[in-house]
């Protein structure tokens, strides 16, 4: 006689119910769907940031990047006009212009040493990649000082002080920089970069730059009697100068000592 069967009959494994919940910032369906325009381009930029990075990284990207630097030299040239309202005069178009040629020749300079570091850190960005990423980072940049124009202007219509305003638009900018490289830094760990020292080894080098920049092309906040300067300075000898001659007007000049 057999003995009956102990063993119990399999039940199907239980599905546990299913969550609703939106797509993660940067789904591939998301990141999928084409940017069509300049103002969708600048919407994206600031809402959908991956969007933007692995659009930057597929056929068609220097369209996306053709986009988001008419966006940079746009902005730039408010925010320069804004900072040329300090001075009146020349400095309405002559700031707007060095503002613009500064961002634009120090992405340039830094481009190279930009995409070798990527080279060496693993990543598998092309140069195109990298050229994209870094018209990200200024867009980005760009149109943060594009929303911090209005507070410079109320700066710029009621104080006199040079060094003042210069340090107003300083911190404006290291603002701005910081969003724009922390765009730059999720774009490169998209790009599978394993080591990031060389990386923070060139935003070093691109911020020290960019600071340059501010004074091989002035003045940009106040005159001077040339429109580029005549002597060659390093930006912290220039910024101390400017600290300790005062006090310094719109009109720009250090008072004969």
């Amino acid at each position: 006689m057999s003995e009956p069967n102990s063993n119990p009959p399999p039940q199907s494994p239980t599905i546990p119910p299913s969550v609703t919940s939106p797509p993660p910032l940067g789904a591939p369906l998301a990141e999928r769907k084409p940017i069509v325009g300049l103002f969708a381009a600048i919407e994206a930029i600031l809402r959908e940031p991956q969007r933007v990075m692995s659009q930057m990284t597929q056929p068609g990207g220097a369209r996306l990047a053709a986009m988001l630097l008419v966006s940079v030299i746009g902005c730039a040239l408010v925010y320069g006009f804004v900072v040329g309202t300090f001075s009146g005069g020349v400095q309405l178009w002559a700031a707007p212009l060095k503002i613009v040629v500064g961002l634009l020749l120090s992405a340039a300079i830094c481009l190279p040493s930009l995409y070798i570091f990527a080279c060496l850190s693993g990543s598998r960005a092309r140069l195109a990649d990298v050229c994209g990423l870094v018209t990200g980072l200024l867009a980005l940049a760009a149109m943060l000082l594009l929303g911090f124009a209005p507070v410079a202007w109320v700066f710029s219509e009621s104080t006199e002080s040079v060094a003042g305003m210069g340090t107003i638009h300083l911190g404006f900018w290291l603002i701005a920089s910081y969003f724009g490289l922390r765009f730059l830094h999720t774009g490169f760990k998209q790009l599978d970069a394993r080591a990031s020292g060389g990386l923070k080894a060139w935003v070093v080098v691109f911020m020290l730059v960019t600071l340059q920049m501010t004074t091989a092309l002035r003045p940009i906040v106040g005159t001077e009697p040339t429109l580029l300067p005549t002597e060659k300075k390093f930006f912290l000898s220039h910024w101390f100068s400017c600290m300790v001659n005062t006090p310094q007007a719109k009109t720009g000049n250090n008072p004969p000592h």
